[in-house]
This record gives C-alpha cells, structure tokens and sequence, in this order.
C-alpha cells in the first residue's frame, strides 16, 4: 500500500481521487491547496503527489516546484482544465517543472489508475 497526496480545491474532485485510490489499495491524503499539502511533507512524505495547477494560495505549479526542490524522489501527476486559459500549456509548465505525467480535465481514470501504478513500481525499483 501507498501513500497518495491528493491536491485540488474542488472537494468532489478530492473525492473521486481519493475513492480511485482507496479502491485500488492505497492511503489517500488529501489537501485544499499546494500550502495545506507542504504541511504533509513535515510528517510523512507520500509516495506520489496527484495535484490541479489553478487553486487558490499555493498554486500547482508553485508546489510542483517545492516538491521538486525539497522531494526530488517523490512522482508527481499534475492535471488541469485550464480555467480561463488553454489547459495545454499550464501541464507544459508543470512537465517542465518536474511533474512526471500530466492530464487534462476530465481525467480518464483507467489512464490515470495505470500511470499511479507505472509511476508507483517505478519508485520501488
């Protein structure tokens, strides 16, 4: 079983993550925003990070950046709708800030189940 840290402003969003993750085995954290998320890392560091780039306070990127500095062994998975902007080049960003996969919204959730498990048995190797 591992540790998921699940990120997103959207509290239906947190759920359906975190029931994804629960069903296939692992511990889900889940955090309001890339601050809330920081104070995790204090007492546990996850296995992997599943984080939205547009939230409020500490935005995705932002955190994808600490993670990177603080965690350079931590996966991430970082996805976006794009609010107002093209979604496309937000999860540019966030690829060229250290996340190691990137989706838009609506996420599919088998693609995104098999990239935590690839991104998951890549750690443990």
């Amino acid at each position: 079983m591992s540790l998921i840290l699940l990120v997103d402003d959207d509290p239906q969003m947190l759920r359906l993550l975190s029931d994804v993750i629960e069903l296939d085995g692992h511990e889900a954290l889940m955090a309001e925003d890339g601050e809330v998320a920081m104070g995790y890392f204090e007492h546990q560091a996850p296995d992997l990070v599943i984080t939205d780039i547009l939230m409020p306070n500490k935005e995705g990127l932002e955190f994808i950046a600490e993670v990177r500095e603080l965690h350079p062994q931590i996966k991430i998975i970082a996805y976006s709708g794009g609010g107002s902007s093209d979604p496309e080049s937000y999860l540019e960003f966030a690829s060229g800030m250290g996340a190691d996969r990137v989706f838009s919204k609506p996420m599919p959730l088998a693609n995104l189940r098999q990239e935590i498990k690839q991104l998951l048995e890549e750690t443990a190797s």
